[in-house]
């Protein structure tokens, strides 16, 4: 005869299943951390690599592009391909994917097998990101569903803060080589703790790619990919040439640039939580305060550029208005997705990837053309032009 099993044991079943669930994301948020820099490390490795394969650093300089590229244009697709599959067995596989990328990368002898190490991950990128955003919501449920988009983004404020620093300084003892064993090694104890500690989840419902493409005829979710565009590219016309900035405007020895730029992502974790907290009540509403604030700091960081008090607080205020828009905009696209939200994130993944090369040609030229002293100001100027936008996007959602 079946027995009713005691309360407590109930009470300790569902804390032991929220407990998985929490580590899952924890566990999501540093593979994120590992993807992240693999992405970006390789600017600090240029230097490096061009020397030891002997090729000039403008050459070196082109896997950035193609690494970014590849992202916008093979993200989309890919994710809607793989977007029924089992959401543990996808992310094992993913980093199991950078993992032999990275490896393949410390064993390249020229910058042909170099580009192949770098668009493999380059492909598994994007849809990380677009299913990671979808299971961490799923799994938090929707009342928590943009908390813990943002504590896996959180992966990207560690990933500035310390695995590309820490990755271009081990460069200096294991070499551009060792950097990228390293990345392997760690993509793969990721994989083994997600098969280990993930629990199983529903798989989605199989759709086809054009059922999942349905959501490019809603003109709502259109503007809300558009203004992601926008938004990302305000962040790097000034982000992208923050380092210049400090060195050449501000007048910071080159020593210290590095903690200036450590600084910025630290702050960048109080904004990450800070995103997240708030973008659930009101994503557009939190775009529109997070666009504001971004446009006042970049403006500030340049007009007090020679006040080193005064820029360290406008970067204080830069920093956490940057690293907020990164889960803010990635939730608000997802919910301006009527289903597809896998493909919905990647989407807005791609088209971040699109604004950040766009805002370093914008930044680039501003410089050519203006001087440096113009490339804050600027990039407010585009940062208003996101916040312009937010009302006319409002009123397509009713």
């Amino acid at each position: 005869m079946p027995t009713t099993p005691p309360s407590s044991y109930v009470e300790q079943t569902d804390s032991a299943k929220t407990a998985g669930r929490g580590l899952s994301i924890v566990l999501l948020a540093i593979s994120a951390f590992v993807i992240v820099t693999t992405e970006f490390i390789i600017v600090g490795l240029l230097p490096a690599l061009a020397r030891d394969l002997d090729i000039s650093i403008s050459t070196a300089g082109q896997l950035v592009t193609l690494f970014a590229f590849t992202v916008m244009l093979a993200g989309p697709v890919l994710t809607s391909l793989v977007s029924h599959f089992d959401r543990k067995r996808l992310f094992v596989a993913i980093l199991l994917v950078f993992a032999a990328a990275n490896a393949l990368a410390a064993m390249s002898t020229n910058i042909w097998i170099l580009a192949i190490a770098r668009i493999v991950p380059a492909l598994a990128l994007p849809v990380f990101w677009g299913t990671a955003s979808e299971t961490a919501a799923n799994i938090a449920g929707p009342e928590r569903a943009g908390k813990a988009v943002s504590h896996v983004y959180l992966g990207i404020a560690g990933a500035m803060v310390l695995g590309i620093p820490l990755g271009t300084l081990a460069t200096e003892v294991v070499g551009w080589r060792g950097t990228f064993w390293g990345l392997a090694a760690l993509s793969l104890v990721m994989a083994v703790m997600l098969q280990i500690v993930m629990p199983r989840l529903d798989r989605p419902a199989r759709m086809r790619l054009g059922e999942q493409a349905q959501i490019l005829k809603s003109p709502f979710f259109l503007a809300n990919i558009a203004l992601s565009v926008v938004v990302f590219t305000a962040m790097f016309t000034a982000y992208t040439y923050l380092a210049d900035m400090l060195e050449n405007l501000a007048g910071i020895p080159s020593a210290q640039v590095g903690w200036w730029l450590m600084g910025f992502g630290v702050t960048g974790l109080f904004g990450n939580w800070l995103g997240g907290q708030f973008v659930e009540r009101d994503p557009l509403r939190a775009t529109l305060v997070g666009v504001v604030a971004l446009a006042i700091a970049m403006a500030a960081a340049v007009s007090t550029a020679t006040n080193h008090l005064l820029l360290a607080i406008a970067i204080v205020f830069w920093g956490i208005a940057n690293t907020a828009l990164y889960p803010i905009c990635q939730v608000r696209v997802m919910k301006a997705a009527t289903h597809a939200q896998a493909l919905a994130g990647t989407l807005n993944v791609s088209m971040a990837n699109a604004g950040i090369g766009l805002g370093a040609i914008i930044g680039g030229a501003v410089i050519h053309q203006f001087g440096m002293a113009a490339l804050g100001l600027v990039a407010a100027a585009i940062a208003v032009l996101a916040a312009l936008m937010i009302p006319f996007i409002r009123r397509l959602s009713r």
